[in-house]
C-alpha cells in the first residue's frame, strides 16, 4: 500500500530546497564580489607595474624606444618601431599609445614589454590580431578572473572613444580598459552599475565621470547624464551595462 507524503515530511523537503537555493545563491554572490575584487586588485597591480617601469627604463611599456636593446632576443622581435614595422619591439617614445587607423602596436607591446621587465606575469605575443577584434584575452591582453573580461589600454584624447564627449579634458591621457572585448579594446559592457559603483568607490570616489576611475563614456545606461560634476551611476539597473576606464597616471 503506498502512503502519500504528509505536510511535515513536505514541508521538511521545501526547507531543504530552499536552504540548498540559499546556499547556491549565496555562494554564487561571494564568488562573483571576489571576482570584482581581484578586478580592483588587477587595476592597482598594474598602475603600480606602469610606474615602476617608467622608475626604471625611463619610458613607458609599449611606447619605450630602446626596447629591442633589452628584450629583442628574448621576444624575437626587430630593432624598429612597431607602429610602422609591426614585428618591431620599440615604440616611438612619444608618451601616448595610438587609437587611429587600426594601429594598436603599442598597445599590444605594453604586455610583453611590462612581463619582459618581470613586472607582472604571463606570456604575451606584443603583437596585435590582423583583423578586428585586434586584442585576444589571455593571448595579446591579460584576462581576469571573470569569464570574458580583458584589461587593455589606449589613450584617452578629445574625441577618442567618446572619452572627453562625456567626462571633460580631465581625463585626458593613457588609460585602462576593462570589459569585454570591442574591435579595439576591451571596452564593451561586463558589469552592472552597482559593480563599478563598487570598483570606483574602492579605489576612487564613486563617480562615473571625476577622479581617474570612470565609466566607459560611450555606454550611456551606466550613469545618468553627461556632466561629470553631476553624474552618478544608475545604481537602480542590474543590468550589465557598463565598462570601466581607469587613468594610468
Amino acid at each position: 500500500m503506498r502512503h502519500a507524503f504528509s505536510l511535515v515530511e513536505l514541508s521538511i523537503v521545501l526547507v531543504i530546497l530552499g536552504l540548498l537555493t540559499g546556499g547556491i545563491l549565496t555562494g554564487q554572490s561571494l564568488i562573483r564580489a571576489a571576482e570584482l575584487r581581484s578586478v580592483a586588485t588587477d587595476i592597482s597591480r598594474y598602475r603600480t607595474a606602469v610606474y615602476t617601469f617608467r622608475d626604471k627604463y625611463f619610458a613607458l611599456p609599449g611606447d619605450m624606444r630602446n626596447a629591442y636593446d633589452f628584450w629583442g632576443t628574448l621576444n624575437g622581435c626587430t630593432n624598429a618601431d612597431t607602429n610602422t614595422t609591426p614585428a618591431g619591439c620599440n615604440g616611438n617614445g612619444n608618451g601616448i599609445f595610438n587609437n587611429s587607423a587600426n594601429k594598436y602596436h603599442e598597445n599590444a607591446r605594453f604586455w610583453q614589454h611590462l612581463a619582459s621587465a618581470g613586472l607582472i606575469e604571463g606570456t604575451y605575443t606584443g603583437l596585435q590580431n590582423a583583423s578586428s577584434p585586434y586584442f585576444t584575452i589571455g593571448s595579446n591582453i591579460p584576462a581576469t578572473k571573470l569569464s570574458n573580461v580583458g584589461i587593455g589600454v589606449g589613450h584617452n584624447e578629445p574625441g577618442a572613444y567618446g572619452g572627453s564627449t562625456y567626462w571633460g579634458t580631465h581625463i585626458d591621457g593613457n588609460v585602462f580598459f576593462i570589459g569585454t572585448i570591442y574591435p579595439d579594446a576591451p571596452r564593451a559592457a561586463a558589469f552592472s552599475p552597482e559593480e563599478v559603483w563598487n570598483i570606483d568607490t574602492k579605489l576612487d570616489d564613486g563617480r562615473p565621470g571625476t577622479g581617474w576611475v570612470i565609466s566607459e563614456p560611450y555606454l550611456t545606461n551606466c550613469h545618468n547624464g553627461t556632466d561629470p560634476a553631476t553624474s552618478t551611476y544608475q545604481l537602480n539597473s542590474s543590468g550589465t551595462v557598463c565598462a570601466i576606464r581607469a587613468l594610468m597616471r
